[in-house]
């Protein structure tokens, strides 16, 4: 990023305690310490307090590792997917992630709960912005340094003061948002993906979109982001049909060897819903959750609540206090 001149937190990666306090100290609360590894999407803490910061980065040093301390991004979160040949880029629609396991932003991180888009709260010309300012830049990187990347880049976003910045980039689809984005996606993506394994994507490519929105609440098992429960069978998937426009996406779930459906991991299955707008969708995706029964499951009740009733405000930029 630094080399593609590409906006993003200031960051310090460490395995010293007395590095880890100095960046701390440097970069003040809300504290962003991340495991410096692979970690199911919950490897971060994001806390106020000095105190627990520091245990998780003692924690992830001692287990061998080492730490990424950030700087705190103010602002709302956006993803972003971009098909890219290695050259061309191509946008998806932006869509919202929940990464807390309760509602309200609550409990520590998971690998998200839901999501839901469009995201009509995001100013005009939001999508362009990215395309220029970072996943451009960022494909151009790549390929200038012999290493061109071809695929779909995942483009984690904060909405900030300084504008647009990066907090994370992944090479693949990522979960849950894109359960609501192909759910809106009305041209091929066998087609869109062929062009970009082929070399062929053109940049002024029209990509055809539903009207309307599409929300998707997962399903969590107990005690979900830690162990979670599992073999516990499922009922009601059947019956989630019968909602318009809502269907099942399963995750960690199995079968047993009655042959019933049973949960197999933390996140079982994702509840995707479309309607005509934000409030249809998300009435119809929770409609839809409350005919699946799972003991000791948990989900968010709050997906999209906050964009449905204009609650989402981006916070002034430098430019516009000017």
């Amino acid at each position: 990023m630094a080399a593609a001149n590409v906006p993003t937190a200031r960051a310090v990666a460490t395995s010293d305690m007395a590095e880890v306090r100095e960046a701390l100290a440097e970069f003040g609360a809300p504290h962003v310490v991340k495991d410096d590894g692979l970690a199911a999407g919950k490897g971060v803490v994001v806390t106020n307090e000095r105190d627990r910061a520091e245990a998780h980065a003692r924690e992830c040093i001692e287990a061998g590792g080492s730490v990424v301390i950030e700087e705190f991004l103010e602002g709302p979160e956006v993803s972003l997917f971009v098909i890219t040949d290695g050259e061309r880029v191509v946008p998806l629609i932006p869509a919202q992630d929940f990464k807390r396991v309760r509602d309200n932003d609550q409990g520590p991180n998971t690998g998200g709960m839901g999501a839901y888009t469009p995201l009509e709260w995001l100013p005009e010309g939001f999508t362009e912005q990215v395309i220029e300012r970072v996943a451009r830049p960022v494909v151009d990187e790549l390929r200038r340094r012999g290493t061109p990347f071809v695929g779909v880049l995942y483009c984690g976003l904060a909405v900030t003061q300084r504008g647009v910045q990066v907090i994370e980039f992944n090479a693949r689809f990522g979960d849950p948002e894109t359960q609501s984005v192909l759910a809106m996606l009305e041209s091929p993506l066998g087609e869109l993906m062929l062009d970009a394994a082929r070399g062929r994507l053109s940049e002024d490519r029209t990509l055809q979109w539903k009207s309307g929105a599409s929300v998707t609440v997962v399903l969590a098992a107990q005690n979900y982001p830690g162990a979670p429960r599992k073999g516990d069978v499922i009922s009601g998937l059947d019956q989630v049909e019968s909602v318009d426009e809502t269907h099942v996406i399963h995750a960690g779930t199995a079968k047993n060897d009655a042959g019933d459906i049973v949960s197999a991991g933390g996140r079982v299955l994702a509840v995707v819903s479309h309607g005509t707008d934000l409030h249809e969708a998300r009435e119809r995706g929770y409609r839809g959750m409350e005919l699946i029964s799972l003991p000791g499951a948990h989900y968010r009740s709050d997906i999209a609540l906050a964009a449905a009733e204009g609650r989402i405000t981006l916070p002034t930029t430098a430019e516009e206090q000017a």
